[in-house]
């Protein structure tokens, strides 16, 4: 059957290329041949990448007139069928079974039998079609899989197989009726009795042998990547059943589910430049949400025990394959618990995710195998560097200087004597600064295997509670898997007087780090992009007086934790991106 396809597609895209061809023809394309004819002239003294260049504007040039033809037919195609008395574009269609079902239901059948004891009816896509004289096969597919449509002359009602021939096309949505055959060959399939074309496609599939390759547009036009590569439709229909089932993991543990606001006064809650917009209204800037967190604490003021909210965060910074603009994540909180529950809840949900989706605990990421088998390790961050690098940060106390001086050593040794000490650690106002920027360079990316880094420092944990046997430190995790961070938890601070200082002091730092980076000298590309107002560290950072006001009221004791669901999605699809799990990621604009 893949090999039948194949000759199909590629037999259609013939087809395709010959109706362009005959198009062009008709209309004379005079210009662009003399265009070409200049071009051709200048390549005696073009280098061979101007060559190259313009190779690729004319063959995206001639795959837009080939598209653009193509339409035209099409188009000619609906209006022919609404003179004869048919909607290409129709209401509704009533089926009876998907292709999984009729699959399932009758495989059993020998092959040469029908089986005239039911009607089917079913609906989908044409993704091949061959014809052989009175007799034609389409595949159909749809959201459950394909099925053959089995087309024989004498069995269609009216002048239906003309129209069959003549109107349809690769990539229309059919629906069609009939009993169940299985070919001579073996193929299970619809015998056609009656068929009517729902959506009559304008515009012509990528072809299926090279099927839909280009990355960014794969990303643009997912709808395309979906029709063109079923596998990535299976990756949204799994990241929907990781959501289901972490809905379910939360409500077995008593949570409820709750909503708070994507506009805000004050973006708090995390530490990252926002998106800020402007209310007409209301005459004032609002941000949008760069974290759920401080809302979701006002619940327990308010009383609630147990409250989670799946949401989407926005943070006006980079774009990478482990980051996007905004994204979804799953933040919860417990009154009377500590961080040590969240570290317990966090193996929860991620293993009966992968329970879920894989049935065991063991998956492949990348060609690594991640075993999720609990306990899982748990290392404090001071322990960890020096592990990997054998300064131990507990030793410089205050010295912020002398931190920074170890940080060059550490950076140096490990570029092979070059001077590549991070700006930012220069940038640094604090040991715990220095000592988390040598962290995520040397640290974290080798974390492949699930692990809680344990007991942050204090100066990079303003919402934290104090750890209460270390000073300095902080009751605070982050679990990492394959060298990324998924989640992030402390036992919540809940002293007013001590939240207001830590916010006061992260904006000081704040204002601190911007100022030492501003006096920074700078490239040209780094001098545009200031004016540009680009530099993800170039924010306002302000204190949200409401949120203090409401822990003034009394907020209980209590753990929280934010998971990146979209990090999670990727670790348990396999995706080397987390593009490949947004269905319409945020791109550049295409020039």
């Amino acid at each position: 059957m893949a090999m039948d396809a194949l000759r199909v597609w590629r037999a259609s895209s013939q087809l395709i290329s010959f109706a362009s061809r005959a198009t062009t023809a008709r209309a004379g394309f005079k210009l662009n041949l003399h265009a070409r004819c200049c071009s051709s002239a200048s390549t005696v003294v073009a280098s061979a990448t101007a060559t190259s260049d313009r190779r690729r504007r004319s063959a995206a040039s001639t795959n837009t007139s080939d598209r653009e033809s193509v339409r035209a037919i099409r188009l000619k195609k609906v209006e022919e069928l609404r003179q004869k008395g048919h909607e290409p574009y129709a209401y509704k269609w009533d089926r009876s079974h998907t292709a999984k079902e009729i699959q399932e239901g009758y495989g059993y059948l020998e092959n040469g039998e029908v089986f005239t004891g039911v009607s089917v009816s079913m609906a989908g896509r044409v993704v091949a079609r061959r014809a052989f004289g009175k007799l034609a096969f389409l595949t159909l597919r749809d959201d459950s899989g394909t099925i053959q449509l089995y087309c024989e002359k004498e069995c269609l009602s009216d002048d239906q197989f003309e129209k069959l021939k003549s109107f349809v096309d690769i990539g229309d949505i059919l629906g069609a009726t009939g009993s169940i055959k299985k070919t001579e060959k073996g193929e299970l399939s619809i015998y056609v009795k009656n068929f009517e074309i729902l959506t009559k496609s304008l515009l012509p599939l990528p072809d299926k042998y090279h099927g839909l390759t280009d990355i960014d547009k794969r990303y643009r036009q997912r709808y395309v990547d979906m029709i063109a590569n079923p596998e990535v439709a299976d990756v949204f229909r799994i990241r929907a059943k990781i959501v289901s089932e972490i809905r379910k993991t939360m409500e077995s543990f008593g949570f409820i589910e709750v909503e708070t606001p994507v506009l805000q006064g004050a973006a708090g809650g995390a530490e990252a430049r926002p998106f800020v917009t402007y209310h007409n209204s209301l005459g004032r800037d609002l941000y949008l949400r760069i974290a759920t967190e401080l809302h979701l604490k006002r619940m327990l003021v308010g009383g609630l025990e147990k409250v989670y909210e799946i949401g989407r965060i926005f943070r006006n910074e980079g774009i990478s394959t482990r980051h996007n603009p905004e994204f979804t994540s799953i933040e919860m909180y417990e009154a009377y618990s500590d961080y040590e529950s969240m570290m317990n809840l966090a193996e929860e949900i991620v293993t009966r995710c992968a329970m879920s989706i894989h049935g065991k605990l063991q998956v492949d990421y990348q060609g690594t195998e991640i075993s999720l088998a609990r306990p899982w390790r748990r290392e404090t961050m001071h322990s960890l560097v020096k592990e990997a690098t054998g300064v131990d940060f507990h030793e410089f106390g205050n010295n912020v200087e002398a931190a920074k001086e170890a940080a060059r050593g550490i950076f140096k040794a490990q570029s092979e004597g070059k001077d590549n000490t991070s700006s930012l650690v220069e940038a640094c106002t604090s040991v715990g600064h220095v000592l988390n920027e040598v962290f995520e360079a040397f640290v974290e990316p080798t974390l492949i295997q699930p692990t809680f880094v344990l007991d942050y420092p204090i100066e990079i944990s303003p919402l934290a509670k104090p750890h209460r046997r270390h000073a300095g430190l902080t009751e605070r995790f982050e679990l990492f898997i394959c060298g990324r961070e998924i989640g992030n938890a402390f036992s919540e601070l809940t002293d007013p007087i001590d939240q207001r200082s830590r916010f006061e002091d992260q904006i000081k730092q704040h204002n601190a780090k911007r100022a030492a980076l501003a006096s920074e000298p700078k490239s040209s590309e780094e001098t545009t992009k200031a004016k540009n107002n680009d530099d993800d560290d170039d924010y306002e950072v302000t204190l949200d007086e409401d949120f203090i006001t409401s822990l003034e009221y009394g907020m209980p004791p209590a753990s929280g934790m934010g998971l990146g669901i979209d990090r999670l999605v990727m670790l348990l699809t396999d995706s080397a991106s987390i593009r490949d799990v947004i269905a319409f990621p945020v791109l550049k604009v295409q020039q």
